[in-house]
Formats: structure tokens, C-alpha cells, sequence
């Protein structure tokens, strides 16, 4: 039995273990406020450490593949991006940018990063590089803003990287009035930018004047766009692409129809993969399939015809985070499927999963596949690298939410 095999068999031993040693049942502990709730973080199956060694697991269509720890020293990491010269920027939350460089975390943060407002939710989030990195070295960051009075809001800020610092930082889109929760940042095939932001409160995000809840459609410099699908019509925000969303923490655009799909929160339940129609409202919080946290349904009919339907959706929910379409040649029987990172499935902490999602011909769902659940992981995010392999973040410690974050690299096992 290989290394490798050996610590796949370690770990699953001690979650038997784990289990069997009488720990009152989860039904009977209180976890009825999401993934904030303390009391999450005693209820579920241990959690078990990374090994340094890789790990070996079979698929269901592509042979074995092997999951390698680049570093594990990451706190609480949220975004990735790949570097012209194979280098990678990470985000962690508390509101650091570190770079990965010849496969080791440099132990020195970028410097010249905006100050966050760092707690929860809040902190440093996505980050993304402009479609002409190589040419103006321009790059992009949504992060909680502080305010006044312990207040925040989501800003979008676009500085130069010159290697080591953020030159030029200025803040191009913020979010008024004050609005919090997280945000995602992606540019389509023409150059546009597009920017997430949570509607928790369903009143703004069915608001057409406020810019919670929504996915805006902005220029590289921060400016509205005169074809927006809004633009002009009064009492609606220009910059508003969709609306009637309540968290999207994954957004990327499809490899081939060039349409924009994102991974947005229901709340116990009814996560969704949303294929963005320019000025299509997408039903939050009017419509889910999914339940409150305490128990009753969100919405006792979970579909109307005034509202996009969610192109797949989640009971229950695995918290879904960033999404990739595979277009290596790494693994070709992955060649076209989505990825999406999941940070827990039905309200369990450490049952973070990858999610595989592969369609037909006409672009259809055929099949789903769960991946990485033997790390017992939260997943915060997935790319797709420039050598082919899976890239993955994990933001788990041994004990909640936070520490041990790791950047994992999935590739064939040989």
C-alpha cells in the first residue's frame, strides 16, 4: 500500500472512530442560525487534520487522482488568481494578499492592500486580474470598507501590482447606501467587469434603486456602461445587471457561450447555479426552494413565472462557493464539467465537498459527483490553473471556521 494510500485509510479511520464514540445526535443540538451559529461548531464528525503528505482518491469517471498540499499556513483564504509568470495571488479574509511563488507561500504580504473591516463575513474577498494584466499590470479587489460608527460597505478597488506592493489603489464602485456581505468580481469576453453583491435583506434586493442583491455591470474604470439593460429607465441603478439575489460567492463566465453563471446561498436550501439573463430578476426573496434556518419553508411556492428559475439547485445545501468550467486536457473525462467549492452540505460543518457537474451535448445536467469529502473541509474556492490542474482553497481548522486554510493543487495519479 502506498504513502498516500496509507493516509487516505488514516483519515477515514479517525472519522469512524469519531463517530462511535456516543456523541449526542446532531437533531438534538441547536444549530438553527447558519453557518455563524457557535453552536455549529460542536455538532458533526471530528474534523481531522491535512496531511503533508498527497492524497490519493478514486472518481467516478476519470482514474485516480492525487491531491497535493501546497501550503496550509493560509488564514482564512478566499480568492485565487494566476499570474502571467506562474505565480498566485491568494486573498485571505482578515485582509492580507499573499503570493505563491515557485510553489511556496512567500511569508511576507503584499503590501499597499486597502484596510478592511475584518470579522464574520467581512474582510478582503475576491481578486482579479484585468483581461490586459500582462500589458498594464491593473488588478482588482472587493473588500468590506470601513465606515463610521463600526459600519461598512462593499467597495471595488483597482490598483498595479508591481510584484511585492498595490501601487495606485483607489476604490472605483462602493456600495451606498451602507451594505455588507461578500462579493465576487469576474470580466467577460469583452472586457466588461462584474461585481456581486448580497441581498440578505429581500426588501433591497427587490429594490431596483439599491444596489444590494444584485450582479452590476460595470467598465474597467469603474464607470456604467450606456448599454446597460437598466440604463435610463427611471427609478432603476444603472449599473444593475440582475437583481433579486441573496448571496452569489461564485461567478465565472462559460468557456464557450460566454454567459455568466454564478453560485448563489439560499438559505437551508435551495442553493442555486444562475445563468445570468441581462435584466432578469431571479426571485429572492420572493421564491426559493429552500427553508429558514428555524425551519419553515422560505416560500410556499418555490417557482413563479416572473422570475428566472435557478439552472440547478441544491436540497440541501452545500453553501456553494467559486465555480470553474474544466477546458484542460489534464483530465479528459472532466472536459467540460463544472466545478463548484461547497462548504457544508445540510447545515454539518465539515462536510465540504467539491461538487462535479456534467452535462450533455446540449448543455443539460446529466450527473453530479462529490469530491474531496474525505478532507472534511470548508472549500471557499476553485480555478482552474494555467497547467491544467484543479486549484482549491480550504478555510477549515480544527475546531470552526478559521486557520489551517489550505491551497490544494488536484491532478492525475500516475
Amino acid at each position: 500500500m502506498t504513502r498516500s494510500l496509507l493516509v487516505l485509510v488514516s483519515l477515514v479511520s479517525v472519522c469512524a472512530i469519531g463517530s462511535a464514540q456516543g456523541q449526542q445526535p446532531a437533531a438534538e443540538r441547536p444549530c438553527s442560525k447558519g453557518a455563524l451559529d457557535p453552536t455549529c461548531a460542536k455538532i458533526g464528525t471530528p474534523a481531522v487534520p491535512l496531511p503533508d503528505g498527497p492524497i490519493v482518491l478514486d472518481t467516478a469517471e476519470q482514474p485516480r487522482i492525487r491531491v497535493v498540499v501546497i501550503t496550509k499556513a493560509l488564514s482564512r483564504p478566499w480568492s485565487v488568481a494566476f499570474l502571467p509568470d506562474g505565480s498566485m495571488l491568494i486573498t485571505e479574509l482578515p485582509g492580507r494578499l499573499r503570493v505563491i511563488r515557485d510553489g511556496k507561500l512567500d511569508p511576507q504580504p503584499v503590501a499597499g492592500v486597502p484596510a478592511v473591516r475584518a470579522g464574520g463575513l467581512a474582510g478582503l474577498m475576491d481578486v482579479a486580474l484585468h483581461p490586459r494584466f500582462a500589458e498594464n499590470r491593473l488588478l482588482y479587489l472587493t473588500y468590506s470598507k470601513p465606515g463610521d460608527q463600526r459600519q461598512y460597505t462593499i467597495a471595488l478597488a483597482r490598483a498595479r501590482f508591481d510584484g511585492k506592493s498595490l501601487l495606485d489603489l483607489r476604490d472605483i464602485y462602493v456600495v451606498e447606501p451602507m451594505h455588507t456581505g461578500a462579493s465576487r468580481v469576474a470580466f467577460d469576453k469583452d472586457g466588461m467587469l462584474y461585481m456581486t453583491t448580497a441581498g440578505y435583506s429581500g426588501k433591497r434586493a427587490q429594490d431596483p434603486n439599491d444596489a444590494a442583491g444584485k450582479v452590476l455591470r460595470l467598465r474597467d474604470d469603474g464607470s456604467i456602461p450606456p448599454d446597460n439593460p437598466f440604463a435610463g429607465r427611471p427609478g432603476h441603478r444603472p449599473e444593475i445587471y440582475t437583481m433579486g439575489h441573496r448571496s452569489n460567492l461564485g461567478l465565472a463566465v462559460h468557456p464557450e457561450s460566454g454567459a455568466l453563471w454564478t453560485t448563489e446561498h439560499g438559505p437551508n436550501g435551495g442553493d442555486e447555479i444562475n445563468i445570468l439573463v441581462p435584466g432578469r430578476n431571479y426571485g429572492w426573496p420572493l421564491v426559493s426552494y429552500g427553508r429558514m434556518y428555524d425551519g419553515p419553508r422560505q416560500s410556499e411556492v418555490p417557482w413563479q413565472a416572473t422570475f428566472e428559475q435557478p439552472f440547478i439547485f441544491w436540497v440541501p445545501s452545500i453553501a456553494p462557493t467559486g465555480i470553474a468550467f474544466y477546458t484542460g486536457d489534464r483530465f479528459p473525462a472532466w472536459k467540460g464539467n463544472a466545478f463548484v467549492g461547497g462548504m457544508r452540505t445540510g447545515e454539518l460543518p465539515r462536510t465540504g465537498r467539491v461538487e462535479r457537474i456534467a452535462f450533455n451535448s446540449r448543455g443539460e445536467e446529466m450527473r453530479r459527483e462529490s469530491l474531496l469529502l474525505e478532507l472534511k473541509k470548508r472549500i471557499r474556492d476553485i480555478r482552474q490553473g494555467p497547467d491544467g490542474f484543479l486549484y482549491v482553497l480550504t478555510e477549515d481548522d480544527m475546531g470552526g471556521a478559521g486557520g489551517e486554510g489550505a491551497l490544494l493543487r488536484i491532478e492525475p495519479a500516475q
